[in-house]
């Protein structure tokens, strides 16, 4: 059961915000504020230093990696940990990755991803804007800061 819910889960990384299933009959909830103070709440009771980018991303390098660089266009496999900023997991990927295009995935990993060359780590904090939106999908929750631990393992 819990390989098919990674399975499943593992797909709906591939979905992009615009594919989110919908309930019409609300509007969607803004949650940049709150997502904001989450992830910098998130950061200083670890003790981390992030970049935050213009649209909200924030990432760590812990190595930068001394391979190519993607695009958000390339083809990547990548090893990943996704976790909520209460450091539950809701998804892992095995140690050998999963290889996909980054223009298939939520945007947080279409724009983050990038940050690294083959080999480097390093970690994600995505609003939910840039993640699965405001609405429920799947085991996460509207409006969810989403954390990813990731290691680019190539660039095919």
């Amino acid at each position: 059961m819990k390989k098919l819910l990674t399975v499943l889960f593992t797909l709906a990384l591939f979905v992009s915000c615009t594919g989110v299933e919908k309930d019409n009959s609300e509007p969607p909830k803004d949650y940049t504020e709150q997502n904001e103070q989450e992830i910098k709440d998130y950061l200083t009771k670890n003790n981390l230093t992030a970049t935050r980018t213009d649209s909200g991303l924030y990432y760590i390098i812990n190595e930068p990696g001394e391979g190519t660089q993607p695009t958000a266009t390339s083809n990547v496999t990548v090893a990943y940990k996704g976790y909520f900023t209460n450091e539950k997991v809701f998804d892992q990927s095995k140690d050998t990755g999963i290889s996909f295009g980054l223009n298939q995935v939520i945007k947080g990993w279409t724009e983050g991803i990038p940050y690294f060359k083959e080999g480097g780590s390093g970690v994600l904090l995505i609003p939910a804007r840039l993640g699965y939106g405001s609405y429920d999908y799947m085991t996460i929750p509207g409006g969810s800061v989403l954390i990813f631990d990731v290691k680019l393992i190539k660039v095919n």
